[in-house]
């Protein structure tokens, strides 16, 4: 067990070296924040109105969250890591099953948090603000980077399961729209109501509706739908589950020669 945390930890340090002799993705982390703060904030914010309070007080959790469930920078970098002979190489040397899958998702989640704590900065500065106390925000700011953790883990078994960067970059554009259905960016209330329901159950409005509930910003009512009564135990549970499948799954496949 110690064995397998320190080669863990090594191959998380493996990727925050990566990170950091990488110009462009720092320009990326950085820069991603910034953009959308202001490119949802000040375009849509202009033409979009929610029940009960600013835009960009509804906005910003959704941001938050969308940034969490984010599974395309794993998905490709395994993806490369596994066309270009990486993955193959690491399996040849004498280090746990996990340790590399486990050390992209640790290390995904640290810089990810660089991430969330700049967005807030934006935020803050365009009007945002914290209407609950400072424990409510750092359980906001757990939650999202716990759910991130357990993205990171969906991303690197789709990327191992592709294989090839080009594909899974080819790919990507199918992840978008499960971002977009959801109420990260807007109300469902003026969507169909098969497609609300969808909106609804979708993993991403859970996170976006408990980020809202832990900042105190303002919401829209659930309607009855159990995920959006119960935002933050329907987010763990999303969590849970979704680690509970996709760890044994990506470890097995990183395992397969």
């Amino acid at each position: 067990m110690i064995g397998a945390l320190t080669d863990g930890a090594a191959a998380a340090e493996r990727q925050l070296s990566r990170l950091r002799h990488d110009p462009g993705a720092i320009a990326l982390t950085l820069g991603a924040p910034v953009v959308l703060v202001v490119l949802f904030g000040y375009i849509l914010g202009s033409a979009i109105s929610v029940p009960g309070g600013d835009y960009r007080a509804f906005l910003l959790p959704g941001l938050f969250a969308t940034t969490a469930v984010n599974i395309l920078p794993s998905m490709i970098g395994m993806a490369r890591d596994s066309g270009r002979g990486v993955v193959d190489r690491f399996r040849s040397l004498p280090i746990a099953r996990t340790a590399v899958p486990f050390g992209q998702a640790a290390a995904t989640t640290l810089y990810g948090m660089g991430s969330f704590v700049l967005m807030a900065l934006c935020g803050l500065a365009v009007g945002w603000r914290i209407d609950r106390g400072a424990g409510y925000a750092i359980g906001a700011l757990a939650l999202a980077a716990g759910f991130q953790f357990a993205a990171t883990w969906v991303g690197m078994y789709l990327g191992l399961v592709i294989g090839k960067e080009e594909t899974a970059s080819q790919v990507s554009v199918l992840v978008f729209p499960v971002t977009m259905l959801s109420n990260a960016f807007v109300p469902t209330s003026g969507m169909p109501a098969w497609l609300r329901a969808i909106a609804d159950w979708n993993p991403v409005s859970a996170v976006a509706a408990a980020l809202r509930d832990l900042f105190g910003n303002p919401s829209v009512p659930a309607n009855g739908t159990w995920p959006l009564l119960h935002p933050v135990l329907a987010s763990v549970g999303w969590l849970v589950l979704l680690l509970v499948i996709f760890v044994p799954l990506c470890a097995a496949r990183y395992a397969r020669a």
